[in-house]
């Protein structure tokens, strides 16, 4: 049966040209040159980076998108929000999709998303994994000129793409390439898992030396080896203990391979944990409420901020923009606290009228109820400008004067 293969290039990208003729090259103000190269490869090879990495992503992936919009009605979601929280685009979960972005800008400080319209209708969001950018500009307008590991080449508007950068400091457009600070501990950690595996082989090379003090032919001195390592060297010589006649002495090599110790390799580590402003705890999912509040407010929250305004500027005008359409990614800390601290919450909160009952509930996990969307309050709570009055009795005061006053007139 003959197979038939279809382009996802195409799909993704359809009619756009691989280049735009008469096009330039942008010259920016501290770069020669307006290309970036992707190497995200030999980052991502690391399993101590890819570690990393993944954590952030799968807590970012947790982001729960929202179009926020003024007018719109509670309870009800847009398109765009629809399409964001559910599939962005043909081949990916929301999760997916956010995973990827973060994984990708994590790998090499950049990535693209290109915002694809059919008939003037937003269609999806795609991440572009590319091998190079360059910057081109035609009729005052600013191109991205993308090529691929399979040579083929595409080349989109800015205003259609969502740019997210890191480390975003020398470059005018592009954030710092993410290969260059992590190399020294890469090749170290690198040379130190060569080194155990060295050091695991050496163990199996030669382990001793018999030494014969007659003249043997060359099979007979193999016949010998091979049957006093038969009866001595394995795993069945439970004694440990070998025997050998007057003909041959048998030599013992000490092998002591020298690799690094754990605090050389407790080195390599937290660097690259630092670099990436994460600890062991986060990657093993063994920390306390504190250290992933920590990490929350340090790592997920500015990821959370970036992915927010960029998407907002991406996918709506300036007049839009105007009439304060907004996406947000944010994500529910609460769900990570302790019930301890849930219990403290939804104590100080409700009597202030804070949180609804159902909105307790959900705190907790459990299922709303009828009428739990109703507010309650404690009657112990008083308006701050009416505090004095209550305290004075002046209000009571007031109403009876107001009270005699009236009963005179009537009189």
């Amino acid at each position: 049966m003959k197979i038939e293969y279809r382009s996802l290039f195409n799909k993704f990208f359809g009619s756009k040209p691989a280049d735009i003729p008469g096009a330039t090259q942008i010259q920016l103000v501290n770069s020669l040159l307006p290309y970036f190269y992707n190497f995200d490869g030999n980052i991502y090879d690391s399993d101590i980076v890819r570690s990393c990495i993944h954590a952030i992503a799968s807590n970012a992936a947790k982001f729960d998108p929202k179009h926020k919009i003024k007018g719109l009605s509670q309870g009800k979601t847009s398109a765009i929000e629809r399409l964001l929280s559910l599939r962005p685009n043909k081949y990916m979960s929301s999760y997916d999709y956010i995973y990827k972005i973060v994984s990708l800008l994590y790998t090499s400080n950049n990535v693209f998303i290109y915002i694809r319209y059919v008939d003037g209708k937003l269609e999806g969001l795609y991440p572009i994994n590319y091998t190079s950018v360059q910057l081109l500009e035609y009729q005052n307008e600013i191109y991205v000129k993308f090529m691929f590991l399979t040579g083929q080449m595409v080349t989109i508007p800015l205003s259609e793409l969502i740019h997210l950068r890191r480390h975003f400091n020398r470059n005018d457009m592009f954030g710092e390439d993410a290969l260059l600070p992590l190399k020294p501990s890469l090749s170290v950690a690198s040379v130190q898992n060569q080194g155990i595996m060295h050091a695991i082989k050496s163990t199996a090379g030669i382990r001793g030396i018999i030494k014969i003090t007659g003249v043997l032919n060359q099979k007979d001195l193999k016949e010998y080896k091979d049957n006093f390592v038969k009866d001595y060297l394995n795993i069945s010589n439970n004694g440990g203990v070998a025997a050998t006649d007057g003909k041959a002495d048998y030599i013992n090599i000490d092998s002591k391979p020298i690799v690094a110790d754990d605090k050389q390799l407790a080195f390599a580590r937290d660097t690259i944990y630092r670099y990436f402003n994460i600890s062991e705890k986060i990657i093993t999912s063994n920390y306390t409420e504190a250290e992933y509040n920590a990490f929350y407010s340090s790592v997920l929250e500015p990821l959370g901020i970036q992915l927010s305004q960029s998407h907002t500027y991406g996918l709506f005008s300036d007049r839009e923009i105007g009439f304060e359409n907004e996406i947000e990614f944010n994500s529910d800390r609460i769900t990570f606290a302790s019930l301890e601290t849930k219990r403290k919450l939804i104590k100080d909160l409700i009597p202030l009228a804070v949180l609804s009952i159902n909105q307790a509930k959900e705190i907790l996990d459990l299922p709303a109820i009828p009428g739990g969307d109703k507010h309650i309050m404690s009657l112990n709570y008083v308006d701050y400008d009416k505090a004095n009055k209550y305290q004075l009795g002046e209000d009571n005061d007031d109403q009876n004067d107001s009270d005699n006053g009236q009963a005179n007139q009537d009189g």
